[in-house]
């Protein structure tokens, strides 16, 4: 039976609220939290953007394409081993090196979160937590095979995941629907995965109803900034662009403000997951950032 633990009603200790959020996601972890913390960068598809116009709210995209990366993350930390998003389908691996299309998307997974996972020497079973910054299919792909894993998920979000409209989408829904028995942390607002800020799940809203984004103090990297899809290219967060698709504009353009706010006062360094150039300056397994 599964275990469910919500923290919608606990105050500043673990769950950020509204007033203050900043002061506490900006602020630096111990030195001793940072020791030892580790992250990994995997390699979790590629997705051609054949129509780039859904990307922005007005014209700037029109008859334009881009080349994206999609990017998982695990952070190894003394207390547990955390994976960040779970990237495109395994589906669109067996597909081969032409890939699969779907719809405005031309999809191709060269590698599986398994075989990247044992480079460094893991297994699934390996992971304790599974945490997707939110439940598009590009994120929650793989979700299913981290289902042993203790589920962290936004409480706004994990309500999108499940409602009835999208237990219909035969396509995506059984993506990630062993989640819904999974033992679960849900939380309202940022939550400080281990207890000593040194990983910090952040509230940035408005892509999907509970999309998060995720703060890694590394001692000697410093502060990472993991964006989730708050950004798909860097030209849309040089121009606070707002995708078509997103639930919410104002709620997006409030996350774009707190995310740079965050970002100034860390002095964090931004990955914005789906760019191929950030993928490219990081480390390839076995190697990390730390």
């Amino acid at each position: 039976m599964k275990k469910f633990l919500s923290l919608v009603t606990l105050g500043a200790a673990l769950a950020l609220g509204a007033c203050g959020q900043e002061d506490k996601a900006a602020k630096a972890a111990p030195e001793s939290a940072k020791k030892s913390i580790k992250l990994y960068t995997f390699d979790c598809g590629r997705i051609d953007m054949l129509d780039l116009s859904l990307f922005t709210q007005g014209d700037e995209y029109d008859g334009r394409t881009n080349a994206s990366s999609v990017m998982c993350f695990l952070i190894r930390h003394p207390k547990g081993d955390l994976l960040w998003d779970a990237g495109l389908p395994t589906a669109i691996h067996d597909a081969g090196e032409e890939g699969v299309t779907s719809g405005p998307f031309g999809l191709t997974m060269p590698h599986t979160i398994e075989g990247q996972l044992a480079e460094i020497g893991l297994t699934v079973d390996d992971v304790d937590y599974f945490s997707p910054s939110h439940s598009h299919f590009d994120h929650i792909g793989d979700a299913n095979r981290f289902a042993g894993a203790i589920l962290l998920i936004d409480k706004d979000e994990r309500a999108h995941m499940f409602r009835d409209e999208a237990r219909t989408d035969e396509q995506s829904f059984p993506l990630y629907n062993a989640l819904e028995e999974a033992e679960t942390i849900e939380f309202d607002g940022d939550y400080d995965v281990f207890g000593d800020g040194s990983v910090t799940i952040l509230a940035m809203p408005g892509h999907t109803p509970g999309h998060t984004s995720l703060l890694v103090q590394l001692e000697n990297e410093g502060p990472v900034l993991l964006s989730g899809d708050m950004y798909h290219l860097q030209e849309s967060r040089d121009n606070r662009y707002v995708p078509k698709f997103n639930t919410n504009v104002e709620d997006t353009l409030a996350s774009m403000d707190r995310f740079e706010e965050i970002a100034d006062e860390t002095g964090a360094r931004v990955i914005i997951q789906h760019v191929m150039a950030d993928y490219e300056a990081l480390p390839r397994l076995p190697g990390y950032l730390d």
